[in-house]
């Protein structure tokens, strides 16, 4: 089962959202990951496996920023990996999402004709990219 955290704080957000998640592990999950904006640029760290796994790659890599989303995933569309993991950007958006969007196929090749390039096998990536569209 997936779990969201989201913070803003006036300090670097990235250790509460992996705490959160830490809290949420009894859920069950493949993979997880946190989302920071940092003076207008979204930098993220993902990883398949334990919240451990991610908050190490974090810990070699810190993500500063005030505002943050965070994610444990349970794979509904494309295998537990990296690249399927949440959050997904897409341009100026960053998004988690815990569910199914039904017609995730069609608006993903309806945003491929319109040059959008996906990295994922996920909806939650396409509908990243509906909403930078939108944007």
């Amino acid at each position: 089962m997936c779990g969201i955290v989201a913070a803003v704080a006036q300090r670097n957000v990235a250790p509460l959202l992996i705490a959160g998640l830490k809290a949420l592990e009894y859920r069950g999950y493949d993979s997880s990951g946190v989302a920071v904006l940092d003076h207008g640029a979204i930098r993220r760290v993902r990883a398949k496996g334990k919240v451990r796994e991610m908050e190490a790659m974090y810990q070699a890599d810190p993500l500063p920023g005030s505002t943050g989303i965070a994610h444990t995933r349970w794979a509904t569309h494309g295998v537990p990996n990296e690249a399927n993991a949440h959050p997904h950007i897409a341009g100026r958006v960053a998004i988690v999402h815990n569910g199914i969007i039904e017609n995730y196929v069609s608006l993903r090749a309806e945003l491929q004709a319109r040059g959008h390039v996906f990295t994922s096998e996920t909806d939650t990536e396409v509908m990243a990219a509906l909403i930078d569209e939108r944007l």
